[in-house]
């Protein structure tokens, strides 16, 4: 168990492997003392069978958990050793129909003393046991059905990558990363426009003095994220230009950004915080949404892009 204890949970997937390849081994000692020919992968696709039903490879796939090539390869073994008999159903000769052959029938005669047999044995190892593993596995199958391990893995790759981002104000050495990381964006869906140039070639003239601010995000050493809060009124910012590095994209720095403008906001008294966007621009209406902005209905934009305008109260 060296191995196990050095890896710990990572090697769940592992030693739960190692768990059912021992279930399986000594499952299979347990056939032959009641005089029956099986496998013990076999026997989900048995006990399907095993009220006399005629089924399909997809419906015993369904009702077993397993995949359709894996119940088929299952079908074809026990076809071999005469357990089950295969027919074409009527109409249709390309779906097979599997049902227990006369030998898998008389299997029933002999397993029903093994499984009462069977039952109590696993009872009696639970009782032997501190934790039920079967209510484990039954808690473990749910939580993954609601959230996969590859997503939880990138949740938790996500919050650690977050961490490691430091959120900075502008200052005059990050002027061309301000607007290249904006210019990208722009110019992956759209066209740079007037207003753009305004910004992005004289940010501290067209928003620091004018009451604005910038915030870059710094990962590593390299600015991979910008956002900016444009002063409208004494009351009122605008959350403008918004961009972050392609290759930064998946470590919170989008929300990183939006939480720092709208701290900044409300420490400048600000009332409200506004908004517009394109709704083409999915992970950034998601973003918006999530930092608690609603759709409005505002004045026209002087962007031609811009097809939703949104607004937070402060």
């Amino acid at each position: 168990m060296s191995f196990y204890d050095k890896t710990g949970k990572m090697a769940l997937g592992s030693r739960l492997r190692r768990l059912g390849e021992l279930f399986a081994e000594q499952s299979a000692q347990v056939y032959p003392i009641y005089g029956i020919e099986m496998q013990p992968k076999w026997f989900p696709v048995y006990y399907a069978l095993s009220e006399g039903d005629e089924k399909s490879i997809t419906q015993i796939a369904l009702e077993i958990g397993h995949s359709h090539p894996s119940v088929s390869t299952i079908v074809k073994e026990m076809m071999k050793q005469d357990i089950v008999v295969a027919s074409s159903a009527k109409g249709d000769g390309r779906k097979n129909y599997v049902k227990l052959s006369p030998k898998g029938i008389s299997i029933n005669e002999h397993i029903q003393a093994q499984y009462t047999d069977v039952n109590a044995a696993i009872e009696g190892a639970f009782a032997e046991t501190q934790y039920n593993i079967w209510k484990a596995i039954e808690e473990w199958e749910f939580l993954l059905e609601q959230k996969s391990l590859l997503k939880r893995v990138e949740a938790e790759k996500k919050l650690r990558e977050s961490k490691e981002v430091e959120i900075v104000p502008y200052q005059p050495k990050y002027k061309s990363a301000f607007k290249k990381l904006n210019e990208d964006w722009i110019t992956q869906y759209f066209k740079m426009e007037e207003s753009d140039y305004k910004y992005l070639d004289h940010p501290e003239e067209n928003i620091l003095k004018k009451g604005g601010y910038i915030f870059m995000a710094i990962y590593k050493d390299k600015p991979v994220g910008t956002c900016a809060i444009v002063k409208m009124s004494d009351e009122q910012f605008e959350l403008a230009k918004m961009g972050v590095a392609p290759d930064a994209k998946g470590k919170g720095i989008g929300f990183l950004l939006g939480s720092a403008c709208i701290e900044k906001a409300k420490e400048a008294g600000a009332k409200k915080l506004y908004l517009e966007s394109n709704t083409i621009l999915k992970p950034a209406i998601s973003l918006y949404h999530k930092l608690g902005f609603k759709k409005i209905t505002g004045p026209p934009s002087p962007y031609e892009r811009s097809n939703i305008q949104m607004e937070l109260s402060l």
